[in-house]
């Protein structure tokens, strides 16, 4: 297929399936305002250790201001996505995209249940967050990770992601991958 006529990930993220590399079948698709307290329960579900880590703070549940970004996108520089297990219609993962205004840099950020953890759901959803970059044009994707997070930072190393320091905060990582 030519890349004139492979569908996009914006045009299929209302409906995408996609299976994850241990089998586990997903529905992915754009988070929008209605999804906040789906999104509340699903973050109440997370490891209060993933939700430090999703958000570089301890965080408890997330009230309105802290969903608000994730659910109130302008779908172009800010994409949020939700990944629901197929089988139980359950969300298992979030996943967003932020871009920078010059539209050259975006950040990543993967959240997964803790009982959806190692069956691939995390590399699914980046694998998407990387191809959805690509095709906006962007040169590259980081992710800034506690340096205590190392599944995270295992996994985005095995994607390609190179490790850097973050000046003034030794507890920080950044990743970064080049694209295109």
């Amino acid at each position: 297929m030519t890349a004139d006529t492979t569908p996009t990930l914006a045009a299929l993220a209302r409906a995408a399936t996609v299976v994850t590399r241990h089998g586990v079948t997903l529905a992915v698709r754009q988070a929008f305002a209605e999804d906040e307290d789906t999104l509340a329960a699903f973050f109440d579900a997370v490891l209060p250790e993933d939700r430090r880590f999703r958000f570089l703070a301890a965080a408890g549940h997330l009230d309105h201001a802290r969903l608000l970004p994730m659910t109130h996108v302008d779908h172009w520089r800010t994409e949020s996505f939700l990944a629901f297990d197929q089988a139980s219609g359950e969300l298992v993962g979030s996943a967003m995209l932020a871009c920078d205004a010059a539209m050259e840099t975006g950040e990543v950020a993967v959240s997964v249940r803790g009982d959806y953890r190692g069956q691939g759901v995390g590399w699914a959803l980046l694998d998407m967050l990387a191809l959805e970059a690509e095709r906006r044009g962007l040169d590259r994707v980081v992710a800034i990770e506690d340096r205590a997070n190392q599944a995270a930072i295992d996994l985005e190393k095995d994607y390609g992601f190179v490790a850097h320091g973050v000046e003034g905060d030794p507890h920080l990582v950044m990743l970064e991958k080049r694209l295109g």
